[in-house]
């Protein structure tokens, strides 16, 4: 009978697995409060199962994401991150969504130069309504991420 272990504890959570050597990414996503924030909520209550590996923060729109925010996350050890907010021409913001495009367009060209791959860094646009859309995608990522392996920075400390 396998022993359960923890993998990696992050904040005050711990993953663990039935399998010593099993990786399980941490993903930290910034999430539109207008619509992919709803969509994970509505995703919550309806029930949806997705998995934990996900940590939501919530901004008012992601055209204020900072990408100086993405490449910490990446630094204090995250294995991806997700930008996701209201589909073009739906944000509340008028063009906030467009201009969170740019900046991970960008920041898609600078990461190589960190020792990052671009593939860990996704942006997607989900509605309020498409709860079942975000379950999906968190799905998708996570097992795009462990397919790829632990990011670059884990266990590193980096200053």
């Amino acid at each position: 009978m396998p022993v359960a272990v923890p993998i990696h504890q992050t904040d005050s959570t711990v993953y663990w697995s039935e399998k010593m050597n099993e990786f399980e990414p941490a993903i930290i996503a910034f999430v539109c409060n207008w619509c992919t924030f709803t969509a994970a909520d509505l995703a919550g209550t309806s029930r949806l199962v997705y998995p934990p590996n996900i940590r939501l923060i919530r901004v008012m729109c992601t055209g204020m994401v900072d990408p100086k925010y993405v490449i910490k996350a990446f630094l204090e050890g995250a294995d991806a991150v997700l930008i996701s907010g209201c589909h073009p021409g739906d944000c509340h913001y008028i063009n906030g969504n467009l201009k969170a495009r740019r900046r991970v367009k960008l920041l898609k060209e600078i990461l190589p130069r960190f020792g990052f791959d671009e593939k860990r860094l996704r942006l997607t646009w989900i509605g309020a309504s498409e709860g079942v859309d975000f379950a999906r995608t968190v799905k998708e990522l996570v097992e795009e991420i462990k397919a790829i392996g632990p990011g670059e920075a884990r266990g590193q400390m980096v200053l």
